[in-house]
């Protein structure tokens, strides 16, 4: 019988009436919409949470409003709220996300590609400050009045950032359009009379600037050659940096090959010089302690040819 009573007073309240007790804030509202609606700053607004109250902050940024606007809103909608203090407030914070550094400067290069700048321009910003957008929004990006330094490579030019749910906002940029340069880096560090592999390098554009005269651009370049000195991981390879490998190491045990029209002769010997395939070196015969020059043919194999005579150290 309790319950039937109950049931028939909320029947006779007003709109207003029957949320007594059941309207609260949110203290914190996080909305992805350009508008602020009722239900966004109180829970129990009944039927006419969707009411719209006005522009939401953009995207990324908050509004707070306070005590006494709240009062406002609650009488005007009817609402049975009523501030328990001062300090009530709601927080009202607008969801977004940075327009992302890449876009930016794709857009930068298509426009200085048209102006007659090469498409592998590296961009260099000033303070950068990312435009704010809705998360979901999909995000068209325009460049106005670009103007270019050729000398310099500096430039000036109007961001234009439109979405959907924001006004058309437009930034202004200044920067640098950098020339960049092939190399092939060191993926790691390499020690010297390292053979160099596949896996040991990567090719990349480097600021002109930034590379020494003589690096290698190409990995066909580097990869099966010797180093004449240690590598840093990251730091391009230089030509000059670069020999074939050697088939004969210095002190290293060989084998000497004479051959003369149908005969082959072969004795031991041992290498008083590092050397490549092609290379002249001289070799000590282990046999006859005698000190001849050879051509290395293969790893570890010397050549000497037929008439060579010793030679004296």
């Amino acid at each position: 019988m309790h319950a039937l009573v109950v049931l028939l007073m909320l029947a006779v309240l007003p709109t207003g009436a029957w949320a007594q007790g059941l309207v609260a804030i949110r203290p914190v509202a996080t909305i992805d919409d350009p508008a602020i609606r009722l239900g966004d700053l109180f829970e129990g607004a009944g039927p006419r949470a969707g009411q719209t109250l006005g522009a939401a902050p953009a995207p990324g940024r908050r509004l707070v409003l306070e005590a006494a606007q709240l009062m406002s809103i609650a009488q005007t909608f009817g609402l049975a709220w009523r501030p328990l203090s001062v300090n009530d407030k709601v927080v009202v914070e607008r969801a977004g996300r940075p327009v992302t550094r890449a876009d930016v400067d794709a857009a930068l290069l298509t426009e200085l590609v048209r102006l007659g700048g090469s498409r592998s321009t590296e961009i260099e910003l000033g303070a950068w400050t990312p435009p704010m957008v809705p998360p979901t929004a999909p995000v068209e990006l325009g460049i106005e009045a670009m103007s270019l330094e050729g000398a310099s490579g500096r430039f000036s030019a109007t961001l234009v950032v439109a979405a959907e749910g924001i006004p058309t906002q437009r930034w202004r940029l200044a920067g640098r359009a950098a020339r960049t340069v092939p190399v092939t880096i060191a993926n790691h560090r390499l020690a010297l009379g390292d053979i160099v592999g596949p896996g040991d390098v990567k090719e990349v554009r480097l600021r002109a600037e930034r590379v020494r005269p003589g690096a290698a651009e190409r990995a066909e370049q580097v990869v099966g050659r010797q180093l004449r000195r240690p590598i840093g991981a990251e730091l391009p390879f230089q030509l000059a940096d670069l020999a074939p490998p050697e088939l004969v190491s210095k002190n290293g045990r060989v084998t000497l090959v004479l051959e003369t029209p149908g005969l082959s002769l072969t004795a031991m010997g041992r290498a008083l010089e590092g050397a490549a395939r092609g290379a002249s070196v001289t070799v000590m015969n282990l046999g006859s302690q005698q000190v001849v020059e050879g051509e290395v043919i293969g790893p570890g194999r010397v050549r000497v040819l037929a008439g060579s005579v010793p030679v004296l150290r």
